[in-house]
Formats: C-alpha cells, structure tokens, sequence
C-alpha cells in the first residue's frame, strides 16, 4: 500500500518544518489530493494516523482536498471533467492526439497547523509555490505516486 509511504513522507516534511519553526506540536495538515494520483483518502488517513504515531504530529487532523481530473483539447480547445476511469478522447472533436491533462494528479501540502513555544494559538505554516505548470504543483509529496 503506497498510502504509507505517502503518509511517510507528509510527516517528515512537515515535521522538519515544524521543528525548524519552533513547534510544540502539529494539530492539523491539509492535503490535495488529485482524482488521477491514485490515492485512497480513508486508506491515507488510516496510514497518516500510524506515521504521526511519536511524532510532533501525533493526534494531527488530517483534512483531503479533492481536485477533480480535467483534460483540454489543444485542437478545438474544448475543456472537459475526465471522471474515473480517466476519458482522455475530446468529447468535442472525437481526437486523443491533442489532449492535455489540466488537474487531477496533485498530491501537495497545501497548510499545517502548529502551536508554537511561545503561544497557545495554533500557527499556520503554508507551503512556497514554485512557478505554475501545466498541472498546478506547490509542493509535492512524492515524484511517482
């Protein structure tokens, strides 16, 4: 199940971040997670609680955003949901030779939440975001998912 390593690697990142910030502890980390980047959130969620185990981000909330899978047609221009499993046909101009996956296989950080040494409120640490590509990536938690 690749949901732990995934679940791995979002609790070193954010632990190192957290540790480098001065955090006490992390109570939440917030996700995207596209259609298409193979990932079961209830599975994520189950391996996330066992990875934060004796960490900072142990009893951590573990929020999923979904980003629905969309396709462009680069020859009519035609923009489209591809659903699951993935219809990377043009549903306008009937062609797959031109077809651009938009959105749908991100895996990102997109915040945490910390308490830090000097306060009780919870911090909120976003994560940079690099130049903007075909299909958005901020930070991404993994090369092949």
């Amino acid at each position: 199940m690749h949901e732990m390593s995934i679940a791995m690697a979002v609790v070193g990142q954010v632990e190192e971040a957290a540790e480098a910030a001065g955090a006490t502890a992390v109570t939440s980390v917030r996700l995207q997670v596209g259609e298409l980047a193979g990932v079961v959130p209830d599975a994520l969620a189950f391996c996330f609680e066992l990875a934060c185990a004796g960490t900072l981000l142990e009893g951590a909330a573990l929020e999923t955003e979904p980003v629905p899978a969309r396709a462009r047609c680069r020859s009519c221009t035609a923009d489209w949901a591809t659903g699951m499993p993935p219809r990377l046909i043009c549903p306008r101009c009937d062609l797959a030779t031109d077809v651009e996956l938009r959105a749908g296989r991100e895996l990102q950080i997109l915040s945490v939440h910390w308490e830090d040494g000097t306060a009780a409120t919870p911090t909120t640490a976003a994560t940079p975001a690099p130049a903007p590509a075909a299909v958005p990536s901020r930070a991404p938690i993994a090369e092949e998912c």
